[in-house]
């Protein structure tokens, strides 16, 4: 791509929970800023006659969000970004194992960018897609894209599902099915995709992405994984 220097991280969007017919849109031009949102509600109880305001009382955490902007452009390689954009939106829709269940649920994502930190405890759900389409090959299909994102986030469970000692012990096997990633094992046994990298280490995976299922992989204890990772 036009932007690719070498040994440049390119932002990685990937799916942690949930199965979606794709799982991953690495991003073709890494975000060039993004906006963290987070709040509070405080109450302030009425008091008539009250000389002064009265003291707020804390009424919950507001989910935080983060807004990004996306940038798609492949006309010097002619090829169409327009399937990069449908994955967004449909990233935005229940999947369809969840309707399948009656309990529609969106996918679950999470950002991998290189040593970018700042959001990598981040798991939210695709809020909002807004994308403007500027360019576009002889036959209509688009070459460049403009996205705007939204991501709420989600709770995530407390790590340690041991209910004495409060972490795992021992080790487990998983046998992928349809729409298992390494990442969605690692936010399933430890609540932290980024884990992912741990799972494939431990099992000599060299390329995750070719995994199929029906694949068995042995998943090491939150101690082992924090220290592969």
């Amino acid at each position: 791509m036009a932007n690719g220097t070498a040994g440049l991280a390119k932002a990685t969007l990937r799916v942690v929970a949930g199965s979606p017919s794709r799982t991953e849109l690495r991003f073709l031009y890494n975000p060039t800023e993004y906006t963290v949102t987070k709040g509070a509600t405080w109450n302030r109880p009425q008091t008539t006659g009250a000389k002064s305001a009265t003291k707020p009382q804390f009424g919950g955490t507001n989910p935080q969000t983060v807004q990004m902007e996306i940038f798609f452009d492949a006309f010097e390689e002619g090829v169409s970004v327009g399937d990069d954009v449908a994955c967004l939106l449909e990233w935005t829709k229940p999947t369809p194992a969840s309707v399948q269940q009656k309990k529609p649920e969106p996918p679950i994502l999470s950002l991998d960018w290189g040593r970018n930190r700042a959001l990598a405890e981040f798991r939210g759900y695709l809020k909002s897609v807004s994308a403007k389409y500027t360019l576009f090959d002889p036959s209509g299909d688009p070459l460049r894209v403009t996205a705007n994102i939204t991501l709420e986030e989600v709770p995530t469970d407390p790590k340690g599902q041991n209910p004495t000692s409060g972490a795992r012990e021992g080790r487990r096997r998983r046998v992928l099915t349809e729409g298992d990633t390494l990442a969605s094992i690692a936010w399933a046994e430890y609540g932290d995709a980024t884990l992912w990298r741990a799972l494939a280490t431990f099992n000599g995976v060299d390329d995750p992405m070719r995994l199929r299922p029906g694949t068995s992989v042995l998943v090491p204890t939150i101690t082992e994984a924090t220290r592969l990772a």
